[in-house]
């Protein structure tokens, strides 16, 4: 295989327009992604970051490990360090990603006393760095995901020059959040709806750099808005939008096929077998000494516009939190919805909305 078509195999999965999942910290585990992917075979998933120095030095296989079923997956790892990053990369190797990303967006106090995350945004060719020890050793892309500046940073200035640095080490794509990240005076949550969304610059940047996959991410609320945003991008990515609205996944790949934005998410999902597959997700997980809210916390967000929907969540947050509490609890859950019920309650939203 040439050097160039091997290029063209480890990026094939990127070829646009690509739906993507975002990292999220304390949400996007493997359980998370195994009940995201029973409604999307085609969404890009993403874990939570990782810390190199925890894969070094801590558990790999409860922080990589995750099921076959969940590709393709791409492995987020925050650090500063490009001979540690090049060691995580090198251990994950052994567990299958699709992608390994660098968080370059992270404003959280934790994250930049280990100098990572969106500060590193301040010194671009510390970035580039990291990227080419990166690259070096890893056998699948190697993306970047950040910011469009920090503090009193000018965007318009500093993202052109960062992503000509990091797309110069070699970088294969890189997902843009589409907001400044003030690093002092703003909470994690306040960074993700204080500072102002900016997604012209980041058309723009994407009309500069046509044969680079760009991706876009930062307040998308839904698919009509990402389809929107597909127009002028290689990618969309959203985040709490698809975790408190997870049936929202269920109309991804007739999206990205072209098929347009599905208006009945019931029509779109096999729930009696989604049903009983997380039925048995949660029993195998408990057979090796999981407890089922690991699985049932990820699934509150199901049937939102449904008859029933507020009884389901309750059972969820109530009943499968209960000591011995096995997968009958799932089949009560999905049993107090009315599916059908839930195509009218949608379907009625939309028409007052309109």
């Amino acid at each position: 295989m040439t050097q160039e078509s091997e290029k063209k195999e480890k990026s094939k999965y990127l070829k646009a327009p690509v739906f993507a999942v975002a990292p999220m910290i304390d949400w996007t585990d493997r359980h998370c992604r195994f009940l995201h992917r029973q409604l999307s075979k085609d969404a890009l998933l993403y874990t939570e970051m990782v810390v190199a120095d925890a894969i070094i030095h801590g558990p790999r296989d409860r922080l990589l490990s995750f099921s076959p079923a969940e590709h393709p997956v791409a492995l987020q790892l925050g650090g500063s360090d490009p001979a540690k990053l090049a060691e995580a990369v090198r251990i994950a190797a052994d567990y299958g990603y699709d992608e390994i990303n660098l968080n370059v967006g992270c404003p959280s106090d934790r994250v930049q006393s280990g100098t990572f995350g969106a500060c590193l945004m301040r010194d671009p060719g510390h970035v580039a760095d990291l990227v080419s020890a990166m690259k070096r050793v890893s056998s699948v892309p190697v993306t970047v995901k950040c910011r469009i500046g920090v503090d009193d940073q000018e965007p318009t200035d500093v993202l052109p020059d960062f992503l000509a640095r990091v797309i110069g080490a070699g970088a294969d794509a890189v997902w843009i959040h589409a907001r400044k990240a003030w690093l002092q005076g703003l909470s994690p949550k306040e960074n993700r709806e204080v500072p102002p969304l900016d997604y012209e610059l980041v058309y723009a940047m994407k009309r500069e750099n046509p044969d680079v996959f760009i991706g876009i991410n930062g307040g998308i609320a839904d698919l009509e808005q990402a389809a929107n945003h597909l127009a002028h991008m290689d990618g969309v990515m959203l985040g709490r939008a698809a975790y408190h609205n997870t049936g929202m996944l269920a109309g991804v790949d007739a999206f990205l096929a072209g098929g347009g934005i599905a208006g009945e998410a019931s029509t779109e999902i096999d729930w009696p077998a989604l049903r009983d597959t997380m039925a048995d997700y949660a029993a195998e997980l408990i057979g090796r000494g999981g407890r089922l809210h690991h699985v049932t916390r990820h699934m509150v967000g199901l049937f939102q516009g449904f008859a029933g929907a507020r009884r389901f969540r309750q059972i969820l947050s109530t009943d499968a939190t209960r000591p011995g509490a096995g997968p009958e609890v799932i089949a009560a859950a999905f049993a107090a919805v009315d599916i059908d019920g839930g195509s009218r309650v949608q379907s009625e939203e939309k028409r007052l909305a309109g």
